[in-house]
């Protein structure tokens, strides 16, 4: 069944704890809380049938017991103190600056350094691969509220492998909580960082043929007839920073046909640079960049994932989303992150949208995507 996934046979390799959660075995009703939004999400997603990656989360508790113990708190707290209600684009750079570095640089316990690294080993054992290749995501929790909305604003590290380098990208994400843009964010919100702390997901990269974005609601005109999509060849990380003019595609929602399909020049592509170990920007190969990147079965895979991901939350979704270099025609699309559309002209998520409640409301109850 298209979407659904099997359920193992043998026990899952991985154990939760107060630092580690994986998608496929932390509670539901937990999910958000231990590993943020952004990964909490993914295993409502998983319990609800969708085809997720597989992947663990560096809990908010462990983020939150490392600043305690290795003395950031104090040192988080100095550096804000002399930014007023109303600091200067300068003054809030130079405070990002000071305090990126600091959570960087301050090197983790040896006991949640050996969490991680256990993890990381059994992430490579259930893909049977060593030094698998991840995307380690930010994942703060309260990170895509409705009515708070932070998406795009924390750092996400594409192709990290290795123990040392997973390690440094925890660190990294970490510190992307305290982002120009994020701190700027919280002081116009008027949001405590401690309000919102993090957590990081360290996920398998899915080998990327194609990938993109996906709205189940027109994401300028509010329009909730149709789906629109955009996609580019490889990773979606080109998208979504703005850096590839991608296709974009409209689909009617009653009955699944194409309205438009605007093939763009893309002229970037993110690919896998195997001698750096990541995933980065390189140049369109001249015979893809004019080429159309989706088919009509492709489309139709997307929709159904869309379609069911919007009648199990009962809101429009804004969806990312990868096609595996080695899908078969009929197999599921997999999705890497879904959140609600924060802003459209004739449709909104629930302005007291709360992930922990949807959670309990949809997913602990067991029950599967409508439609499924």
């Amino acid at each position: 069944m298209t979407g659904v996934l099997v359920e193992p046979q043998e026990e899952v390799v991985g154990t939760c704890s107060e630092s580690i959660v994986w998608i496929d075995q932390v509670d539901t009703a937990d999910a958000v809380a231990a590993a943020g939004s952004k990964i909490g999400r993914l295993t409502e997603l998983h319990r609800a049938g969708v085809t997720v990656p597989q992947g663990f989360a560096v809990t908010v508790d462990a983020y939150l017991r490392h600043c305690a113990e290795s003395g950031l708190d104090a040192r988080i707290e100095a550096a804000l103190k002399d930014l007023g209600p109303t600091p200067s684009e300068a003054e809030v750079a130079a405070a990002s600056a000071r305090i990126r570095a600091l959570v960087e640089e301050t090197p983790m316990s040896p006991a949640l350094e050996a969490e991680i690294t256990e993890a990381y080993e059994d992430l490579c054992l259930r893909a049977v691969d060593v030094n698998v290749p991840t995307a380690v995501r930010s994942s703060a929790t309260g990170e895509d509220a409705a009515d708070a909305s932070f998406a795009g604003i924390f750092d996400t590290y594409l192709g990290v492998s290795g123990p040392d380098r997973v390690l440094t990208a925890v660190r990294a994400c970490w510190g992307s909580l305290f982002t120009g843009r994020a701190l700027a964010y919280r002081l116009r919100k008027g949001i405590s960082h401690h309000a919102m702390p993090i957590a990081v997901g360290v996920i398998e990269l899915v080998h990327a043929r194609a990938s993109g974005v996906a709205f189940s609601v027109h994401p300028v005109t509010g329009k909730p007839d149709r789906i629109v999509v955009e996609t580019s060849w490889g990773w979606g990380e080109a998208i979504v920073q703005g850096l590839v003019d991608p296709d974009h595609v409209e689909i009617g929602k009653a009955d699944g046909r194409v309205l438009r399909y605007d093939v763009a020049h893309k002229a970037v592509v993110s690919a896998f640079d195997f001698a750096a170990g990541r995933v980065t920007e390189i140049e369109m190969p001249a015979k893809l960049a004019d080429r159309q990147v989706l088919d009509e079965e492709q489309i139709g895979a997307i929709v159904e994932a869309v379609t069911a991901i919007e009648e199990h939350y009962g809101y429009p979704v804004d969806v990312e989303w990868v096609i595996d270099r080695h899908r078969r025609a009929g197999d599921p699309i997999t999705i890497v992150q879904s959140r609600p559309v924060t802003v459209t002209a004739q449709q909104t998520a629930p302005a007291a949208y709360d992930p922990v409640a949807l959670a309990q409301k949809f997913v602990f109850s067991g029950k599967p995507i409508p439609g499924r």
